[in-house]
C-alpha cells in the first residue's frame, strides 16, 4: 500500500517545533554513523530556467530510505503559484516500492528555516536581539518566525532589490510586534548580532568589513555550483560550520572556499557534532561564526517521517488506488 499526503495536508500537520525537533535529529544523525547521505543530483526541465535537485538518504536509525525533490519553477509567480515545490518518496526497504507520497512545499519552508533556527541556538549569542536578512520572500517568513523562537529578537532589518517587496515584509513584522523596516546592505551588516541570507545571489551580497565581531550568520541561497552569498574574505576570518561539510565545498557556500579547507587551512565542522558535543561550538563572543545550510535529504526524512505518523494517527492519509 503506497500512502499519499497532499500538500494541504501536509501544511496543516507541520508546526515549527516538529521541525525544529525533525532537523535536529536529522544533523545529529548526519554524523552519529545512523545514517547515510548520497550525493545530490541536479537539473532542469525543458525549459533550462526550470531547476529541479534530487537528494537522498538512507536514514538506518529510522529503518527508512527517502528521496526528496525540490523544484524551482521562477515563473510561478506570475501565476501566483509558489515558485519552490518539493516532494519525499519512501521506500519499502523489503521489496523497494515506495510506501509513502508526501507533498512537501510549505513543509520544507519550515524544515530550512529550522536548520538555520538549529544552528542558532547553537552558535549566536544568546542575547542577540538585532536580525538582519536578506531577500524578502516566502522563505525569509519562515526565517525570521524560526529564529525568534530560539533568540530574543526585537529588530529585524531587511535588505532587498524590490523595495516595495521590503516595506511589505516589514509591515508584516511589524504588526506581529517587531521593530522591523527596510535597510540598505552596510547598515544592515553594522548594527545585526545575527545574518540571515535567503537569495538565489551569484555575488557577495555586502563587504566582509561590514560584519562586526560576535555576529552569526546563516546562509541558505548557495545550493549549487556558482552560487554565493558571502565574500570569501569574511570566510576566511570565521568559524564555519555546515550541515554536511563535503556538500557544502562542492554546491554550498563554501565552495568558495574549497581550496583553502582541502590545503588544510580551513575546517569546516559539521552542526552535528557541535550539537551532540564532539566539536566546539561558539568560543568567544568576538568570534564570527557562519552556518552554511545546503540542505540535505535526512532533514526532510526526518521530518516527513513525523507528519506521516501525525496524518495516519488523525486519519488524513490517503491510501491510493491499486497499491493495496
Amino acid at each position: 500500500m503506497t500512502v499519499f499526503i497532499s500538500e494541504e495536508i501536509s501544511g496543516l500537520l507541520i508546526d515549527r517545533q516538529l521541525a525544529f525537533e525533525g532537523v535536529k535529529a536529522a544533523l545529529i544523525a548526519a554524523v552519529d554513523g545512523s545514517a547515510t547521505s548520497f550525493p545530490p543530483v541536479q537539473g532542469h526541465g525543458t525549459e533550462v530556467r526550470n531547476r529541479f535537485s534530487v537528494k537522498s538518504a538512507a536514514a538506518l536509525g529510522l529503518g527508512i530510505t527517502g528521496i526528496k525533490i525540490g523544484s524551482y519553477w521562477p515563473d510561478n509567480a506570475r501565476r501566483h503559484e509558489p515558485r519552490h515545490n518539493s516532494c519525499v518518496l519512501f521506500f519499502d526497504e523489503e521489496c523497494g516500492r515506495i510506501v509513502a507520497v508526501v507533498e512537501a512545499g510549505i513543509v520544507n519552508g519550515y524544515r530550512t528555516a529550522a536548520a538555520n533556527a538549529v544552528a542558532a541556538a547553537c552558535l549566536a549569542r544568546p542575547g542577540s536581539e538585532t536580525l538582519a536578512v536578506f531577500g524578502a520572500g516566502n522563505q525569509a517568513r519562515f526565517e525570521v518566525a524560526a529564529v525568534r523562537d530560539v533568540l530574543p529578537i526585537r529588530t529585524v532589518l531587511i535588505v532587498n532589490r524590490d523595495a516595495d517587496s521590503a516595506v511589505r515584509f516589514a509591515a508584516e513584522l511589524s504588526a506581529e510586534g517587531l521593530d522591523a523596516r527596510p535597510s540598505c546592505a552596510k547598515d544592515a551588516c553594522l548594527s545585526a548580532n545575527m545574518i540571515i541570507t535567503a537569495t538565489a545571489a551569484r555575488a557577495p551580497l555586502f563587504d566582509a568589513h561590514w560584519v562586526r565581531a560576535g555576529t552569526h550568520l546563516a546562509c541558505m541561497g548557495a545550493d549549487a555550483v556558482g552560487k554565493q552569498e558571502l565574500p570569501p574574505e569574511l570566510l576566511a576570518k570565521a568559524s564555519l560550520y555546515a550541515d554536511l561539510p563535503s556538500q557544502s565545498v562542492r554546491i554550498g557556500e563554501f565552495q568558495h572556499v574549497a581550496r583553502l579547507v582541502e590545503e588544510g587551512h580551513k575546517k569546516i565542522v559539521a552542526i552535528g557534532d557541535a550539537l551532540r558535543g564532539q566539536a566546539a561550538a561558539r568560543q568567544s563572543d568576538d568570534e564570527i561564526t557562519v552556518f552554511d545550510s545546503s540542505g540535505i535529504a535526512l532533514q526532510d526524512i526526518f521530518v516527513v517521517e513525523r507528519i506521516l505518523a501525525r496524518a495516519i494517527a488523525e486519519g488524513s492519509a490517503v491510501s491510493l488506488p491499486g497499491t493495496a
